[in-house]
């Protein structure tokens, strides 16, 4: 999308303070770091209120970005929540955002993050998923660290990632850790994240009555749009707020990343969903932060985008976005774990971030993926994929040398 007045990179980095937009934040729950004064509305900025939270957000967030002068860039010009995790990159990326922090008045900005704990891959059920064998200790530890790398004294939203199944979420020892961080003014709100098994983990969620957030797999690829669309509003109903990711639906449509998914429609099409409060889409440079500053403009969806939205199927492309949804695990005789293949796939070919799948898959090697002992592959997958290819794509990417892998 072309933008009516286009924010240059140097215009971008010489813009101040003053641009600064805020967050409506809650006097309930305030920590010390918190100032008492508010920072102006951006009123051209479409805004909605993330829930129970009372946090008043612009529909646009911020993901996973490695530049620092782009983070600060868009804190300058109307993002105000940025989304992190102590596993991003090493935790070099709370690294990162603790130097764009130091300089900035707190309430003029809003930072979630969760904790890197030993996540279980399964060759049967979810995925991935914490499980309940975690001692709740590693995440009170895990939110010092954070906190000391992000230089802060508390985050706004401390998430227990990647929920597969609801019994987690709902565990005990768990909520009873988080409690105690919400108690000792180490985080405001608490969160759960999902990319599988979404709309049981979200009613889940919801009925605990104890989780503030649910940051969520959301876009125009799922193939359980409308489940997840009755779940949301359910969620939403009993005061959740939710935070889109993988709204890009893996970026490109073939696999030879010549066909780009209109990134502009894609972010729109999440928006339309009032209950989505706002996404946090990734950042690799200031045109597509341009991109999305625009989006918070004017969430209408032209006829073109719609079509665009559309050139999938049309083309018969299947895409890169894997929605996790475990059909194929069954069917792998050697139970291996494919939706977390096919999703460090997307993160290594349609966002072109090889680092990320290999931090993903941790300390897997090549070797843990036997997908050219089958002569064919048994596995059929719900949004076509060639699952034999994209897993030898991925152990290759395993065999490159470190110093290769950006």
């Amino acid at each position: 999308m072309k933008s009516k007045s286009p924010i240059t990179r140097r215009a971008f980095l010489q813009t101040g303070t003053t641009a600064l937009a805020g967050a409506t934040l809650l006097s309930s729950g305030s920590c010390s770091q918190q100032s008492k004064e508010t920072p102006p509305q951006r009123s051209e900025f479409v805004q909605r209120t993330l829930g129970r939270t009372g946090l008043r957000l612009p529909v646009v967030s911020m993901g996973a970005c490695y530049g620092i002068d782009l983070v600060r860039s868009a804190l300058d010009n109307g993002i105000v929540y940025i989304h992190t995790s102590s596993d991003y990159s090493e935790r070099n990326h709370e690294r990162l955002l603790g130097r764009v922090f130091q300089d900035r008045p707190r309430d003029s900005f809003v930072i979630g993050t969760s904790p890197d704990l030993p996540y279980t891959f399964r060759g049967s059920g979810p995925s991935e998923d914490l499980g309940r064998d975690v001692e709740p200790g590693l995440i009170l530890e895990s939110i010092e660290g954070s906190l000391e790398r992000l230089k802060l004294d508390y985050v706004d939203i401390y998430y227990l990632g990647s929920m597969g199944r609801k019994e987690t979420l709902l565990h005990e020892p768990y909520i009873d850790a988080y409690a105690k961080l919400k108690r000792d003014g180490k985080t405001r709100f608490v969160g759960i994240t999902t990319h599988e098994n979404e709309p049981e983990v979200i009613r889940a969620a919801a009925n605990s009555g104890f989780w503030d957030v649910v940051l969520t797999s959301y876009n125009f690829r799922q193939s359980h749009r409308e489940e997840m669309d009755a779940a949301i509003q359910y969620a939403a109903d009993r005061g959740l707020g939710f935070v889109g990711m993988k709204t890009q639906a893996g970026v490109y449509w073939d696999r030879k990343r010549t066909r780009k998914i209109n990134m502009t429609a894609a972010l729109k099409w999440a928006l339309q969903n009032e209950n989505i409060h706002t996404v946090v889409p990734a950042f690799s440079s200031f045109e597509e932060m341009e991109e999305d500053i625009e989006v918070m403009k004017d969430l209408t969806m032209t006829p073109e985008e719609t079509r665009d939205l559309a050139l999938g199927d049309e083309l018969g492309y299947s895409g890169h976005y894997c929605q996790q949804c475990g059909g194929c695990l069954s069917q792998c005789p050697e139970r291996v774990d494919i939706p977390t293949l096919m999703r460090c796939h997307m993160y290594a070919y349609g966002h072109r971030q090889p680092r990320k799948a290999r931090d993903t898959l941790g300390s897997w090697t090549s070797a843990d993926i036997p997908c050219s002992n089958c002569a064919r592959c048994p596995v059929s997958c719900a949004l076509g994929f060639d699952v034999q290819s994209r897993a030898l794509e991925i152990a290759r990417v395993l065999d490159v040398p470190d110093d290769f892998i950006v």
